[in-house]
């Protein structure tokens, strides 16, 4: 059974700077897909980038492309979420999740995805 657990979200003004990580244990990471979401209060959960298996292949919800960058340690187990320029309506949950993948490819569907964390807050004040 593999556990993620994120960490590094928090309160930043807009404009600023925030790298979130999730980190693997159960299982070895360099097996799996991964993904970024999240979710704002009254609202589905989105996408918001992705890595391949491989890590050759990354991509990234129009919102956040040019602003967020996805990567993958498998070494240490751990995917980051590098977050910049962050605005107001970047607020919300973010939650990796993990999926064994048949493709190297991005996935972005949520139900593509087998293994979620637990979430990390961020909050973007203006």
């Amino acid at each position: 059974q593999m556990r993620l657990v994120e960490s590094g979200g928090g309160l930043v003004l807009a404009g600023g700077s925030l790298r979130l990580s999730c980190a693997a244990s159960g299982r070895n990471l360099r097996n799996y897909a991964m993904g970024w979401f999240r979710q704002a209060p009254g609202k589905e959960r989105e996408f918001v980038a992705g890595i391949s298996v491989n890590g050759g292949n990354t991509d990234y919800a129009d919102s956040v492309k040019g602003r967020f960058t996805i990567s993958r340690d498998d070494a240490k187990n751990t995917v980051y979420l590098e977050m910049n320029s962050l605005k107001p309506e970047d607020t919300a949950i973010y939650y990796c999740a993990a999926e064994l993948p048949y493709a190297d490819r991005v996935y972005y569907r949520p139900n593509e995805y087998d293994s979620w964390g637990q979430g990390t807050q961020v909050t973007v004040s203006s």
